[in-house]
């Protein structure tokens, strides 16, 4: 575990929600840390890899991210008006997953699902 990594899952820690690997590295510089943005971006990667930091996509395309807030594997439902984002635990698509790799022969098996609306509090305003 380095300084660098340290500092950055404080970082994680701390924000209020997801934010893009620029917008972390831009707080651990402004905080003194002496982090390269490559860096953030491979430790951030690999924590994902762990399921250590939830990721998903903004609207652009950007990856967000945020420390993970559960141990078990998980998807996301993301407001696109507000951002708000629920976890969503969802075992139809699972067991789908595993279906559709058995039957494909793959192995390994690794996947993300995220779904997109407008939150109730977003549609009612």
């Amino acid at each position: 575990m380095t300084r660098q990594r340290r500092s950055l899952e404080a970082a994680l820690a701390s924000a209020d929600g997801f934010r893009s690997a620029q917008d972390l590295h831009a707080a651990l510089r402004t905080a003194g840390a002496p982090i390269g943005l490559a860096t953030v971006y491979s430790q951030l990667r690999q924590m994902a890899d762990a399921g250590q930091v939830d990721v998903i996509r903004s609207d652009a395309g950007e990856s967000l991210y945020r420390a993970c807030g559960g141990g078990e594997h998980h998807h996301h439902l993301r407001c696109r008006s507000c951002g708000r984002v629920d976890e969503l635990h969802a075992p139809a698509v699972e067991t789908w997953a595993t279906e559709v790799a058995t039957q494909s022969g793959f192995r390994e098996l690794s996947h993300t699902l995220e779904v997109t609306g407008i939150c109730p509090a977003c549609a009612d305003g």
